[in-house]
């Protein structure tokens, strides 16, 4: 099975093409998921997050995490953020990892596995789980206006964006770009070009390409 982490910036089109990838046949897993699972109740990593902010995160009923005032806590400081990170990366990699093994993954059977990821700098001790590191690209302005236009802020585009590996690391850490800087039946062009390459060839490497249209 050929495994590619799906990377970009907020408002890039990343789903888009995930989900445009899964429509072709892929088996998409999402890491939002996953980071969601390592802290249901009872797991290591949600104990660890307990023991770091506070007993009080957890319903003493349930066993289920407050996330929200969790969220207020990690996030009030750059320490926070860095002890949660800590904490929840190498649950989120080891258990990305287990998926990808396990025989749930053989049961659907695909050519192809598309792991979409929002942060990919957090994810960089596990590039090494992926065949193929495909970014989704947009200048960081085009994708301001873009969200703005959905009817985000600009403030919290712009506090989201400053969270987020820059177009130059991501740049330096893709195999191959899909542009999105044309119209969405470009775009998903683009994708269905990657996918019939990638199958002409029997799901070998294909890095160092390009696209749609910057």
């Amino acid at each position: 099975m050929y495994v590619v982490y799906l990377a970009g910036g907020i408002a890039s089109g990343k789903s888009t093409v995930a989900a445009e990838l899964e429509r072709l046949g892929a088996w998409r897993i999402d890491l939002d998921q996953i980071s969601r699972e390592v802290l249901e109740p009872g797991q290591p990593c949600t104990r660890a997050v307990a023991d770091a902010f506070g007993e009080d995160l957890l319903d003493p009923a349930t066993g289920a995490l407050n996330r929200a005032l969790l969220a207020r806590r990690a996030f009030a400081t750059a320490d926070g953020v860095r002890r949660l990170e800590e904490i929840e990366l190498p649950a989120i990699r080891a258990r990305l990892a287990e998926v990808l093994a396990h025989d749930a993954c053989a049961a659907h059977e695909p050519d192809c596995c598309v792991v979409e990821i929002p942060l990919l700098d957090r994810m960089e001790d596990a590039l090494g789980l992926a065949d193929e590191v495909v970014v989704v690209d947009l200048p960081l302005d085009e994708r301001r206006q873009r969200a703005i236009g959905r009817g985000m802020t600009a403030d919290d585009f712009d506090a989201r964006a400053a969270n987020q590996p820059s177009d130059e690391w991501l740049h330096a850490h893709a195999d191959t770009l899909i542009h999105n800087g044309g119209t969405l039946e470009e775009l998903l062009d683009a994708v269905t070009a990657w996918w019939d390459d990638h199958a002409s060839q029997g799901w070998r490497h294909k890095g160092g390409a390009a696209y749609g249209r910057p």
